[in-house]
Parts: C-alpha cells; structure tokens; sequence
C-alpha cells in the first residue's frame, strides 16, 4: 500500500496507469484472530497452524460452500446446462441458515464478493514459495467395475485431478506472477520442506497439491466471475524484521505483474437498441465452457489468452447477438461490446401458457376449419 500511494505520488507512471484504470481491493488480513493467536505462540513447531482456524474454531480454507461438488454431481445426472448452470452457482439454503457452521469471517467475505463486480484476485499466504490455481477440490473418482483390472499402487495414491475450463488462463495468471518472482522457479533445490511439485515452474494445481473442498478459490471461480488464486509468498510463515525487505523485492515485480493481468483479455458494454444497459446478461465464449455476467451497469471484463474467439451476448428477452474478438499479446483488453434486440419470445410465452403451453396448430389458408377449430379460435382470442 505504502509503495502503491508513494510512486503514484512521485510519478511513477506504470503505477500511477495502474492505480488510474484499476479498482484496487486491498484486504490486510482475511482472519485477524488467527493470526494473533499465530503469532503469539510463534512459528516453531508448527504454531503458525493455529492461523487457519478463527476465534469460534472455523477453518476459513475449507469454509465457503463446496460448489464443485455440487456441479461435478449434476453433470453426473446430466442437469448441466439445462437444469443446473456451470457458472454463477447460487449458494445452498442450508449454507445461508443463521445456525450453518459458517465462520462471521467468510459470511462477510461471501457478502462483499457479492458486492463486487470483481475479475481477478489472490490470497496472499507464506509456509511455501508457490502460486496455486483451481480446482482445489479433488473429483470423486467414478465406481471401479467389477471386471475392470485394479489400478496400480501409484495410481491409488493420486487424485482425480479436474481441471476447469479456464485451466490454460489460471496457468497464464499463475506463470504470470512465478516467472516474475526473483526466487520463485529455482526449484532445483526442492520445495520449501518438501519434494518440489510444480514441476520446476513455481506454480500447481490445487487438487493435486492440497486437495480440499470449500476453498475461496473454488467458490469464488463458480460463484462469481473472478479468477482467484492462491499466492504462497515464502518458506517462512513469520519472517523475521530483517528479512522483510529482501521478501518485499522478491514478490515485488509479482505484485504488480499480476494486478497488471486484469486488463488482458475483452471487455465492453451489452445495451439495448436505445443504449439501455443490461445487467445480468451472460456472456459466453467458444470453447470455454464457464459463462460470466455483466454488471449492474451492463459492463463485463473476461480474462482471456492471446486468440481469436467467437463471442456472444445473451439476456432473457432478448435476441442473441455474436462477434469475433481477437485477444493480443499486448496488455490491454479488446473492446468488444453487444447490442441486444428485442425478442418476441417472451409474448409467445405467454400466449403458449394461456394455450396451456400446448402446441398452437398452425391454420393452412385455404382449408375450411372445422367447428371444433373454430370453437378453440374463438377461446383463445
């Protein structure tokens, strides 16, 4: 923070372009509690866990609602699109129930996600030097057949690893902030207290590191439209005062690099014909099977790879309009805005249920009507 408002005020003219095209969330600390409680017991053996948990005994890594689940179980029984989305899941009732067993901490983090039309965000964490991606949860592995061979040991001990339709995004996000980081991929050493596994790259996937369901990277993915990750910024959980500065250069050039990640990919306005904003219309790009909405003022921004993509802009009552929009190297999102048209769909709706939603026959000129005909003409007139 003290550097952001420092260089804006020197001049400094990448900052002062970021802070001017950026709406900067700054949270200093997710769980005050446990952090206290962390670090007055110091980090030797192993007491910085106690930051995990709050003052009512909540673990805020596995505490918002596990949507993945949820999703993977309803694409079993084939309910996903039709009766069951893939993106903007809403959050069970029983999640929301004044007695559910939700920490004060995630009920506000949940209520100003809500709040926000947010696109990109990060979890700042130490105990390791790495960037963790979704999905975080492990896919329950499909039931064996009797006659089929049994998996090898090593099989056994993996998770069924699934990846999310932004998989090739997150992994751009995340290579985005561990190429940047002074120490972050020399990994020939091995990982902090461990064997090294993100393949000598500095990043991984959740699920196949720490595999845990209700994180705030799987909720925030199939909640909302922002891509967050997990950001591991050191070995040491509580460096020491000495140490702070050289820890403040190693992820510093991260830091921004990665907020700087925002303005890749497209962005515009959905209107109607009179220039009207459409809030709630979805947008939906080829090939990704993840949709995102526009916000109250019908503007939307979709993280993107360089490519060529074919686009489209949907809202109820209205026609569906699409374009192609390229997405370069360049920081800089794409313009790519959509005008909707009116749809007649909504009155054949309604005459359909006054029909009693049964199919209206079509009249062939020429052919007198029969009494009966004639009789449900005059009815439905």
């Amino acid at each position: 923070m003290q550097f952001l408002c420092k260089e804006y005020q020197d001049g400094n003219p990448r900052v002062r372009g970021l802070v001017t095209d950026t709406r900067i969330h700054l949270v200093p600390s997710l769980n005050p509690d446990g952090y206290e409680l962390a670090r007055e017991a110091g980090s030797e053996l192993g007491n910085w866990a106690l930051g995990h948990w709050t003052e009512e005994g909540f673990d805020l890594f596995e505490n918002f609602p596990d949507l993945a689940s949820a999703l993977w179980a309803a694409e079993e029984r084939r309910l996903v699109p039709h009766q069951f989305p893939n993106h903007h899941i809403p959050i069970p009732e029983h999640y929301l129930a004044e007695d559910a067993a939700v920490a004060v901490e995630t009920r506000a983090v949940v209520a100003w996600m809500d709040k926000n039309p947010f696109v990109l965000g990060a979890n700042l964490q130490g105990g390791e030097k790495l960037v963790s991606f979704p999905f975080d949860t492990a896919r329950p592995s499909p039931p064996t057949p009797a006659a089929a061979p049994r998996p090898s040991d090593y099989e056994d001990e993996q998770p069924e690893l699934q990846e999310t339709p932004d998989h090739a995004v997150f992994r751009w996000l995340a290579i985005s902030y561990a190429s940047a980081h002074l120490t972050m991929t020399e990994t020939f050493r091995g990982g902090c207290h461990t064997q090294d596994m993100t393949d000598a790259m500095g990043i991984v996937q959740g699920a196949k590191w720490h595999p845990r369901a209700g994180s705030m990277n799987d909720f925030s993915y199939l909640h909302t439209n922002c891509l967050e990750l997990s950001i591991y910024l050191g070995c040491d959980k509580f460096p020491h005062e000495s140490e702070l500065q050289q820890e403040w250069e190693n992820n510093k050039e991260s830091l921004l690099t990665f907020m700087e990640q925002v303005h890749r990919g497209i962005k515009g306005v959905v209107t109607d014909q009179q220039g009207e904003p459409i809030a709630n219309a979805t947008i939906v790009v080829g090939g990704i099977n993840h949709n995102i909405k526009t916000a109250s003022g019908g503007d939307y921004w979709r993280i993107l790879n360089p490519g060529e993509y074919r686009v489209s802009a949907r809202a109820e009552g209205y026609n569906p309009s699409v374009k192609t929009c390229h997405v370069l190297y360049d920081i800089g999102a794409t313009q790519c805005n959509f005008v909707l048209s009116r749809s007649n769909w909504k009155r054949i709706r309604e005459i359909m249920a006054m029909n009693g939603n049964r199919p209206i026959r079509l009249v062939v000129p020429g052919r007198p009507m029969t009494p009966r005909e004639r009789l449900r003409l005059r009815q439905r007139l």
